[in-house]
């Protein structure tokens, strides 16, 4: 297999990677509610330990769990809001299809993707305080915007060798 050939493997693999925890953190943020439901049973049966480790995770977990009963009860129109950010994820996941289908020209997906795992952290940062989000759980936030940029920054260096190997060779012309 040539190089080229290994390197467009390398980063076709990566993008599928990313993607697929894409589609996986979109799929999540439509059932919070069975969601919270699920942690927290599982917070008090057979996951205690970690909330005996973490002594404020069960009263986090219950507070939001109550928070999500009595909007899905009494207002289910503020959980569309998880809703659209669900789809999000989807749009741009799928957006990823662009530099698996040729890096090269799509490598601005890749930096896109790099910026916007970027503004993660300021946008945690200032609307977790606003919003009464513990900053234990501002750093869980953070986190996916680190997490996510990683494969990013290899796949964009990968492009980066691809580019430089498919690059037409320029043979200097005798003046």
């Amino acid at each position: 297999m040539s190089e080229r050939r290994a390197l467009l493997r390398r980063i076709r693999v990566w993008l599928v990677v990313f993607i697929v925890c894409l589609v996986l953190s979109g799929l999540t943020a439509f059932p919070l509610v069975t969601e919270l439901h699920l942690v927290h049973s599982a917070l008090t049966s057979w996951a205690s330990p970690a909330a005996d480790a973490f002594p404020g995770l069960l009263e986090w977990i219950a507070r939001v769990r109550r928070g999500l009963d009595t909007a899905d009860a009494d207002y289910p129109f503020l959980l569309y809001g998880t809703d659209w950010l669900a789809f999000a994820h989807l749009v741009i996941a799928v957006a990823f299809y662009g530099p698996y289908r040729d890096p090269v020209r799509n490598i601005w997906v890749v930096e896109f993707g790099m910026i916007a795992c970027a503004g993660i952290i300021p946008l945690a940062l200032i609307c977790g305080p606003i919003r009464g989000i513990p900053f234990w759980w501002t750093v869980i936030d953070m986190s996916f915007g680190v997490f996510g940029v990683l494969p990013l920054l290899l796949v964009r260096r990968m492009i980066k060798r691809l580019e430089a190997l498919s690059a037409p060779v320029r043979v200097p012309v005798a003046v």
